[in-house]
């Protein structure tokens, strides 16, 4: 079967601006291929089909978790927002994606939903025109919703793109994107932007550890940094299970050499102790660990006594006793933002990048 050819590819993030940006182009009698990029920190892939039906969209899912999982282990180039949301080169580096996809769809140009001023990071004008240089797309990218407040592309220049039938939207309002949305006669409203957890305090102390201890942190990581309960004691990290579909997907994103806790004769939550890089626990360790997951029982607790708790690692399965325990001599513990915000400032200043002060993009997700 031949192919279809495209005239565009597309950001599409799922929320409002992005959705709109394809339609201005395909009114005009161009086919744009939509590609939602995915990784552990946003993306609704699940979500795909029903945007199909509902908007009349041609989506195809993207996975970028291991580039970005690559991003944030070598420290966005222009810095973090106000959280952990590295809002600029994640633009650059999903529009470079697009960029490296075009020939496959035959396409002459990108489009994305950014609007000029409308978000205090990425969508500045000197920024929106960094992104374009850094992501190689001078001569390609089009953003239809402000694009009569930029020059003119050459898709514009050349007639294949009429640049009166584009918008010249600006700022943080919301009513021209509401009009539009109408006149395209959308039933479903989505929200304003696809949603990114990077931008999340409550994600980011789950996520800056494992940037911090992890010699080569993989997507898999953060996907189990996402997965129940996280508890750090130094370099040691422990994520155990609040039910049983946290168990289940703990097991799923465990690695090779991991360590998998389990009380033995209680209810109880199963635990994934990380061992990064054959750095192998010592027997104290795992023993403390131990009784830290055995305190998460509660009918082991109010055993009073000693209980069971089986390990299984890369050399098989062993038994410790332990007395459950909350506080331990290692001392797990969960992250907190304020401390996780210091470590992060100093980070940055030690690697001679932007520190993070009042920049904040909030749930960019992708290309709104």
């Amino acid at each position: 079967m031949e192919r279809k050819r495209y005239d565009a590819v597309a950001l599409l993030s799922g929320g409002l601006d992005s959705i709109l940006a394809v339609k201005v182009i395909e009114e005009q009698g161009l086919a744009v291929k939509c590609l939602h990029f995915v990784s552990p920190f946003f993306g609704k892939p699940g979500k795909v089909k029903h945007w199909e039906a509902i908007y009349g969209l041609d989506i195809t899912a993207v996975d970028l978790g291991e580039d970005f999982a690559a991003l944030l282990r070598e420290r966005p180039a222009h810095g973090f927002g106000k959280v952990l949301n590295p809002c600029v080169d994640c633009k650059i580096i999903m529009i470079s994606r697009a960029r490296e996809m075009m020939e496959r769809y035959g396409a002459s140009f990108i489009i994305t939903g950014e609007v000029l001023g409308q978000r205090p990071m990425s969508q500045r004008r000197d920024t929106l025109n960094v992104i374009r240089r850094d992501a190689g797309v001078k001569e390609l990218l089009l953003r239809p919703l402000c694009a009569q407040k930029l020059d003119p592309t050459p898709a514009e220049e050349s007639g294949l793109v009429d640049r009166s039938r584009l918008h010249a939207i600006f700022g943080r309002g919301r009513k021209e994107q509401m009009a539009l949305a109408e006149k395209y006669g959308l039933t479903e409203i989505p929200t304003p932007a696809g949603g990114c957890k990077l931008a999340e305090r409550e994600n980011a102390r789950r996520y800056w550890p494992v940037l911090a201890h992890s010699p080569h942190a993989a997507a898999a990581e953060f996907k189990l940094a996402n997965i129940g309960r996280q508890y750090w004691a130094g370099p040691h990290w422990l994520s155990i299970g609040r039910h049983q579909a946290d168990n289940e997907a703990l097991v799923r994103f465990a690695f090779p050499a991991d360590l998998h806790f389990k009380v033995a004769g209680f209810p109880g939550p199963l635990a994934i102790g990380r061992q990064f890089d054959g750095k192998l626990w010592d027997a104290e360790v795992v023993r403390d660990a131990a009784a830290f997951v055995a305190s998460f029982s509660p009918k082991a607790v109010r055993e009073g006594t000693p209980v069971s708790v089986r390990v299984a690692g890369p050399d098989g399965m062993a038994e410790v006793s332990v007395t459950p325990a909350r506080t331990t001599p290692l001392g797990w513990s969960e992250l907190n933002w304020q401390g996780v915000r210091e470590e992060i400032r100093a980070d940055a200043r030690a690697r001679a990048l932007p520190v993070p002060e009042g920049n904040d993009d909030g749930p960019d997700g992708q290309s709104e």
